[in-house]
C-alpha cells in the first residue's frame, strides 16, 4: 500500500470515528424514541465502516 493510500485510510478512519462519536452523543440527548433509534443506527453504521476500514490495515 502506498503512503498516499495509507494517508487516505487514516483520514477516513478519523472521519468515521468523529461521526460515530457525534451520533452517539446526539442519541444520548434525544428523547424521541424513534429519532433516538435512527441516530443510534447511524452511529452503528459508522462503527461498522470504521471497523471495515481498520481491517484493511
Amino acid at each position: 500500500m502506498s503512503e498516499k493510500e495509507l494517508l487516505y485510510l487514516e483520514d477516513a478512519l478519523g472521519h468515521e470515528q468523529f461521526l460515530m462519536t457525534q451520533c452517539t452523543e446526539c442519541a444520548a440527548k434525544l428523547t424521541d424514541p424513534q429519532l433516538k433509534n435512527f441516530v443510534s443506527g447511524l452511529a452503528a453504521s459508522h462503527s461498522e465502516l470504521f471497523n471495515s476500514l481498520y481491517n484493511v490495515l
